[in-house]
């Protein structure tokens, strides 16, 4: 993916359903299977249940944090309604 940006390829991207960040879906070289982390897994079920639990950690977390942050850090954590 770092030669298909530094080469000037424009990748294809669609949001993370947890997290939100714009995640590669489609890149010259690369297989779009391995591009899909919860595809990886054997049971999809487990990486949501790991991706919620992930969301929540980092939500539970940054508390520590939200008195000093800008609305726009604010918005960049997970996706709200995330549900294990």
């Amino acid at each position: 993916m770092i030669t298909a940006a530094l080469e000037g390829h424009s990748l294809e991207t669609s949001p993370d359903e947890v997290f939100g960040f714009e995640r590669v879906t489609a890149c010259p070289g690369v297989p779009s299977e391995v591009l899909n982390a919860r595809g990886q897994w054997n049971d999809e079920v487990a990486y949501d249940l790991a991706a919620a639990n992930l969301a929540q950690r980092f939500v539970d977390n940054f508390k520590t944090f939200e008195a000093g942050a800008t609305p726009e850090i604010l918005a960049g954590g997970p996706l709200s309604g995330v549900q294990a």
